[in-house]
């Protein structure tokens, strides 16, 4: 590996950068995308159950907003009702669709950091590709001295600017390809999210109206 590092020279390095970087937001993507993180199963469920007889107290609106990013949403119509008993139909949804904006950017996080790498490494690798064809073009123009052949270029140089072209060129694909599919896989996973939770806020801000007083 050092010796392919070498051999592509000093442009390989922002694509070193953007590989490291973009594994470190796959695995934190990863890390934070868990279903029970995001979207627990029975969440709802008993969010409804423990609030059949009214709102519950502040430590279970704290203890279900510290569960889940689900639970910040369900724990936001709590307060609403609790701060205003009488709350109209669009106060409560009001306050849950701020909260799922809240959610939803917390949700897309360094995602558009993600697909920059998908589109820049492709970019890296082309001008990795273009300063291996100056130093080939260099290695053709040369005239005369040591290591020099008849025709004019030096075989040495010549090699090192395929070196660089062809290894940048690779190497920002390798970058890019990865990136982008998971940038896709994690757009399609968050809009799975926020689609249930949209129906879960829907459902919830129709049980808290039963509650109102």
């Amino acid at each position: 590996m050092l010796s392919i590092i070498q051999a592509a020279g000093w442009p390989i390095w922002p694509l070193i950068a953007c590989s490291v970087l973009g594994l470190a937001l796959v695995i934190e993507r990863f890390i934070s995308l868990k279903t029970a993180k995001i979207v627990p199963a029975k969440l709802l469920d008993e969010a409804i159950m423990v609030s059949r007889n009214g709102v519950p107290g502040p430590d279970v609106v704290k203890q279900l907003e510290q569960n889940s990013v689900l639970g910040e949403v369900l724990a936001s119509g709590f307060r609403t009702l609790s701060g205003n008993p009488r709350a109209s139909d669009e106060d409560l949804r009001a306050n849950l669709e701020g909260a799922g904006r809240q959610a939803a950017a917390k949700l897309q996080r360094y995602l558009g950091a993600l697909a920059t790498i998908a589109s820049a490494a492709p970019l890296l690798g082309l001008l990795g590709t273009v300063i291996g064809m100056i130093e080939i073009f260099g290695s053709q123009g040369a005239d005369g001295g040591m290591g020099v052949t008849p025709g004019g270029g030096n075989p040495a140089q010549l090699a090192h600017g395929i070196s660089i072209a062809l290894y940048n060129t690779a190497f920002g694909l390798i970058v890019a390809i990865p990136a982008l599919i998971f940038w896709r896989y994690f757009r399609a996973r968050v809009d799975d999210y926020l689609l249930s939770m949209e129906l879960a806020a829907e459902r919830f801000a129709r049980h808290l109206a039963t509650l109102r007083r």
